[in-house]
């Protein structure tokens, strides 16, 4: 039975109707501007609506709906915390939802990006045929989506993934309070602020880098820089690389996984770096385990949370245990 999956995001909202085998029948994507709060429920539901159309208008009789969030999915209330999203505290994000299709007697689902990512991956992507694997989310913040035995990891209160909170250098600073000491570091944003930390402490520097602030400075500056030989930028990427090789090791020794999956906007062009992520990695992680994991960038891209949502609605609406909120 065909299935609608949502993914929104900081700044867009995307849409489509998936059939039950993973195919994407039709999709569609809105900005979220600078609606906040109640706002973007009702993009939300306008989006639905269409949605709803458009398969009616194709004999696709919708079983389910998905949607995943950028923040912390309250799966017994069908609320959600989205920091990036002004209004989004504790926002009834499934109330809004079933305000549309709960007379129509179609269920609705909701989780967290992190988890979303690892789903789409799990159904249409680099983790198909996987049992035990690993997203790694890089973008703005950092996130991961656990795969265990089959199963996603969402913790006791729905916040398991949240490894932008490893603590992976001393000694504790207060700058870490907001985001973690490992987001703040290897985050897009963090890639960022560790350059502007270098400029500020190398007033001479002439590099590529020179003269850029907090306002126009991004993660793709820094890569285009590092290619260019750079030299603040290649000790930015080179700092990142052993965040990023050390929280490879933390999860390959906690979980064994069969794969680590990069995606986010910095994987991306931190792709190039798997090999030296991989080399630092070693250093740190169980041996066994180490040997046993690939690292591999994300199939689907920037659409594994909407593929994701989708196989959320398909697994939740066929799953024993009914989680949907009524």
């Amino acid at each position: 039975m065909p299935v609608i999956g949502l993914d929104l995001g900081g700044t867009k909202l995307s849409g489509a109707i998936f059939s039950d085998k993973g195919d994407m029948l039709y999709q569609r994507k809105a900005p979220l501007e600078s609606r906040q709060g109640h706002a973007v429920g009702a993009l939300i539901q306008s989006m639905l609506l269409n949605l709803l159309q458009v398969a009616d208008e194709n004999a696709w009789p919708v079983s389910s709906v998905g949607i995943c969030v950028p923040g912390i999915a309250w799966q017994k209330t069908g609320r959600a915390w989205a920091p990036n999203i002004p209004g989004w505290e504790d926002y009834p994000v499934l109330e809004d939802i079933l305000s549309v299709v709960g007379e129509r007697g179609i269920k609705a689902y909701l989780d967290s990006d992190r988890a979303c990512y690892i789903l789409g991956e799990h159904w249409r992507g680099a983790a198909v045929g996987c049992r035990d694997a690993i997203f790694l989310a890089v973008g703005t913040g950092i996130g991961a989506g656990i795969l265990i035995n089959g199963q996603v990891l969402r913790g006791a209160y729905d916040i398991a993934g949240a490894i932008g909170w490893l603590g992976l250098s001393q000694p504790y600073r207060e700058k870490y309070a907001t985001c973690g000491d490992f987001e703040y570091h290897a985050s897009g944003a963090g890639l960022a602020r560790v350059a502007l930390e270098l400029l500020d402490a190398d007033s001479s520097h002439q590099g590529l880098l020179a003269g850029k602030s907090a306002d126009t400075l991004t993660a793709e500056d820094i890569f285009e820089a590092c290619s260019a030989g750079d030299r603040l930028a290649m000790e930015v990427v080179s700092q990142a690389i052993k965040y990023w090789g050390m929280a490879v090791a933390n999860l390959v020794s906690l979980f064994n996984p069969e794969k680590i999956i990069f995606g986010g906007g910095v994987f991306g062009p931190g792709l190039q770096f798997l090999d030296r992520i991989n080399e630092e990695a070693k250093l740190w992680a169980q041996p066994i385990s180490m040997k046993q994991v690939k690292l591999e960038g994300a199939v689907l891209g920037g659409e594994a949370g909407l593929y994701g949502a989708g196989r959320l609605a398909l697994e939740q609406y066929f799953d024993l245990e009914d989680r949907s909120i009524h």
